[in-house]
Formats: C-alpha cells, sequence, structure tokens
C-alpha cells in the first residue's frame, strides 16, 4: 500500500516537473531567438548590453537565480511584491505551490534564453553570407531570405547542441524544489526522510526515462533533416 500511495505522489511531482520543462522551453526558445538577434545588432549599445546580461546568466548558478527571482522583488519592496497566483483548478496544484511555480518558471526561462541564444547565434553566423545576398538578387525581403532559406539550416545545425540543452534542463527542473516547488524532487527527498531510501532510486528512473525519449525524439527530428547537408 505503501509502494502505491508513493508511486502516485512521485507521479504527481513528476507532472509538476513535465509542466515546468515544457513551459520553460515554450518561453525561453522564442526569448532565446529575440536575444540571438540583440546579441547580432549592428546597434553597438543594445549589443553590449544583451551581451553583458547573457554573460551575467551564463557565468552565475541556476540556483542563486532562482533564490534571486524568487526572494529579491519582495525584499527590495518591504514585503509589497507578490508573485501572484494560478488558480489552474488541479488537486496538486495549489496556491502555495503555484506561487512558487511561476517564479521558478521566470528563472528557468530567463536562464535558458541565454544559453539558447548563444546557440542561435552561432548557427544563424555559421550560414554563409552568399545566400543571403543571392536570395536578395531573387528579390527576397530579408524576414523571405531568414524564413524560407536560413533557418531550417540553422535548425540542422543546431539541433545536438539544442537537444543537450534540453535534456539538461529535464535534469536542472528539480532545482525548483529549493523554493518550495512540489516537484518530482520533492516528493522523493519528502519521502527520502521517512526512511525510503529506494524512493530515490525510483525517482531516477522517471528522469532515465523522461530523458531517454527526448534522445530518441531528436535523434528522429535529426534524420528527418538529414537532406541539409553542410
Amino acid at each position: 500500500m505503501d509502494f502505491i500511495a508513493i508511486s502516485q505522489g512521485l507521479m504527481d511531482g513528476f507532472v509538476t516537473t513535465l509542466l515546468l520543462f515544457l513551459l520553460t522551453l515554450v518561453f525561453s526558445l522564442p526569448l532565446g531567438l529575440l536575444v540571438a538577434f540583440c546579441t547580432m545588432s549592428k546597434f553597438a549599445p543594445l549589443r553590449i548590453l544583451f551581451k553583458l546580461i547573457v554573460w551575467v546568466l551564463r557565468g552565475t548558478p541556476l540556483m542563486l537565480q532562482i533564490f534571486v527571482i524568487f526572494y529579491v522583488p519582495g525584499l527590495l519592496t518591504d514585503g509589497q511584491f507578490v508573485w501572484p497566483t494560478m488558480n489552474t483548478g488541479w488537486v496538486w496544484f495549489d496556491k502555495t505551490v503555484s506561487t512558487r511555480f511561476l517564479a521558478a518558471l521566470v528563472a528557468f526561462s530567463i536562464n535558458y534564453a541565454a544559453y539558447f541564444s548563444e546557440i542561435f547565434r552561432g548557427g544563424i553566423e555559421s550560414i554563409n553570407k552568399g545566400q543571403t545576398e543571392a536570395g536578395m538578387v531573387l528579390g527576397m525581403t530579408k524576414s523571405q531570405i531568414f524564413f524560407k532559406v536560413v533557418l531550417l539550416q540553422v535548425v540542422k545545425r543546431i539541433l545536438p547542441p539544442m537537444s543537450n540543452e534540453t535534456i539538461t534542463l529535464v535534469k536542472d527542473t528539480s532545482l525548483a524544489n529549493t523554493i518550495g516547488v512540489i516537484d518530482l524532487m520533492y516528493k522523493a527527498s519528502e519521502q527520502l526522510l521517512n526512511g525510503y531510501i529506494w524512493v530515490i532510486f525510483y525517482a531516477g528512473l522517471f528522469y532515465l526515462l523522461f530523458t531517454g525519449l527526448l534522445s530518441l525524439l531528436f535523434g528522429y527530428i535529426e534524420k528527418k533533416l538529414s537532406y541539409f547537408k553542410a
């Protein structure tokens, strides 16, 4: 009976982990592309500012950034700032958790946007400029050249590092429990304190299966894009 109850608790925590993972990708990927454009901007102040931001985000621990985003706004406003609640209606997602979840989501999205921006920048700059010039000769606009000529080639080239960062994100979500987000690791550590040592290995199995599925997915996508030759 204990095994069934603990398994259900871990599954609830895994759903929170999965939700944090998916929402982080939804927000960080487009934000990372925007930051990449800013770091490549010909307007020097904008380029320098965003390169500095990326340097700070990549050079400081994610856990520190989570603490800063969750605690500092309240400290600076003498407790006036409170993270808003997210009334989802889900039983396992109560208001106390949701405020912490939102702070964790903001921290993860900003942090991974910085990493993704560098991957996007490297991919875009690796494309031969001759292709852009050829597109302009054919009368294509810059947006048409980017989305119809450059983008798919960029996706092909950045897929390996992007898949690596995405898999790293799965494991990094475990840091959300440091501010009380009831995710998979929070549930596992809770049961560990109750003397169930095997729960830690059981939780590890969740991560292994999830990252394994992602590896298969990225391998499939890479084969689909194999018609692009370097």
